[in-house]
C-alpha cells in the first residue's frame, strides 16, 4: 500500500519557489471564504511514521495561512477524566466549530496504533476501535465537516539514514527524539498495522492520502494541493441543495511520477535461476493447493498489463485438487483448457484470470 510513498518523489528549488506563491494566495483566499460561508469545520488528522516531516508541514501551513484560525491540537496520554469518559470524548469537545479548521496530532488512529505495535490492545481491540473510527468520521461528515486524513511516509531505509545523519550531525542530533529511535525498532509493525488500519478507514467521505516525506519541497506542495482542492470543492457545495457531505477529492501527483513509471522494467533473470526458483515455487504452490483447509476457499488468478507479446501468460500449473475439477477457464481470453492434456504449459494471450472448474 505504501509502495507508491517509497519512489523517490521530489520537487526541484526552481518549481517549487514558482509554484508556493499562487497556491499560499489560493489558500488564504479559501480560508477567508471558508470564514465567511461558516457552513462547516474543517478536520486535518495527521499521521504517519516519526520523521517524515509532520511537524515541520504543520508549521509550514501556519505561516502559509491566517493561523488566528487554525487549532492545532495534540492529544497525549489520556487524563482521568477522559478514561471515564468514552474514547471519542477527549476529541469532540476539541472539534473546531464551523468556519475554522483544526489540525489533530496524536488524533484516534494515533492511539489505536500505538496500542497495538507495542502490545496493549489485542487484534480484537483494534478492529473495535477502528469500527469506532468509522462510525465517528461518518457521523461527523453527515453533519457537514471535512475530513482530510495525511500519512506521512518514510521507508525503513530512509528512517535510518536519516537517523544515522542526524546523529553524526552534532549541530542537529537534538532533533532526534525517544520516539524516533523506538519507531525505529518496531517499523515493521508499526507499517503492518498502519496498513491494515488505512486500508479499512480509507472512505470516500474521509480518504487517505500518503504523502512521501523525504523532499520536503515534494511534500509541503502535496500537502498544501490537496488541502486547497478539498476546502475548494467543499466551498464550492450548494448549501441549499440536498446535503450529501463534503467529501475530499483524491490527490493527484504533482510530479508525475507513479508506481508503475518507477518499475525497473530491463530487470531479467537467467535461465539457470529460474528452473531453480521455478522448481521451489512449483512445490510449494502444489502443496498449497492439496492443504485440507483449501477446501474452503476459491482462487482467481488475475493477470493485467499492456498488450504486448510479453504479456501472453504461461502457467505451468499442478493438478487440480480435486479429480471433479476438469477444466481450466482463462477470464479475458475466455480460454478453456482441458485436464489431461500432455503438455504442462497453459499459455493464452492476454489471460486476465484463471480457475478449475467441472
Amino acid at each position: 500500500m505504501f509502495e507508491s510513498a517509497e519512489i523517490g518523489h521530489s520537487i526541484d528549488k526552481e518549481a517549487y519557489d514558482a509554484e508556493v506563491p499562487a497556491l499560499r494566495e489560493a489558500l488564504l483566499e479559501a480560508q477567508y471564504e471558508l470564514k465567511q460561508q461558516a457552513r462547516f469545520p474543517v478536520i486535518v488528522l495527521i499521521n504517519g511514521v516519526e520523521g517524515a516531516g509532520k511537524g515541520e508541514t504543520v508549521k509550514l501551513l501556519n505561516e502559509w495561512m491566517d493561523p488566528r484560525m487554525i487549532d492545532v491540537l495534540t492529544f497525549d496520554q489520556q487524563t482521568d477524566e477522559e478514561l471515564a469518559r468514552p474514547p471519542a470524548w477527549r476529541y469532540w469537545r476539541a472539534l473546531p466549530p464551523k468556519g475554522r479548521m483544526g489540525v489533530f496530532f496524536g488524533n484516534w488512529y494515533s492511539q489505536m496504533l500505538q496500542g497495538r505495535v507495542h502490545g496493549v490492545l489485542k487484534d480484537a481491540v483494534l478492529d473495535q476501535a477502528i469500527t469506532g473510527a468509522e462510525r465517528l468520521e461518518q457521523m461527523l461528515c453527515d453533519e457537514g465537516a471535512l475530513i482530510i486524513k495525511f500519512w506521512f511516509h518514510l521507508s525503513k531505509k530512509q528512517m535510518k539514514a536519516r537517523l544515522k545523519s542526524l546523529k553524526d550531525d552534532p549541530l542537529h542530533s537534538w532533533k532526534i527524539s525517544p520516539l524516533d529511535w523506538q519507531q525505529s525498532k518496531t517499523y515493521d509493525r508499526f507499517v503492518r498495522f498502519g496498513e491494515r488500519v488505512l486500508r479499512r478507514t480509507s472512505r470516500d467521505y474521509a480518504p487517505w492520502h500518503i504523502v512521501e516525506g523525504v523532499d520536503p519541497n515534494y511534500r509541503s506542495l502535496a500537502v498544501g494541493r490537496i488541502l486547497l482542492e478539498s476546502l475548494q470543492a467543499a466551498l464550492a457545495n450548494n448549501p441549499k441543495s440536498k446535503h450529501q457531505g463534503n467529501v475530499a477529492p483524491l490527490g493527484r501527483s504533482i510530479d508525475d511520477r507513479s508506481l508503475l513509471g518507477a518499475l525497473d522494467l530491463s530487470v531479467r533473470l537467467d535461465k539457470a535461476d529460474y528452473q531453480e526458483q521455478l522448481v521451489t515455487e512449483q512445490a510449494r504452490l502444489a502443496g498449497l493447493l492439496r492443504d485440507k483447509r483449501m477446501r474452503r476457499h476459491a482462487l482467481v488468478a488475475v493477470f493485467e498489463g499492456n498488450d504486448a507479446p510479453a504479456s501472453t501468460v504461461s502457467c505451468r500449473l499442478p493438478r487440480p485438487p480435486k479429480k471433479s475439477a476438469r477444466s481450466l477457464t482463462c477470464g479475458a481470453s475466455g480460454g478453456t483448457f482441458r485436464r489431461g492434456a500432455s503438455s504442462p504449459f497453459l499459455t493464452a494471450p492476454g489471460m486476465g484470470g484463471c480457475w478449475w472448474s467441472g
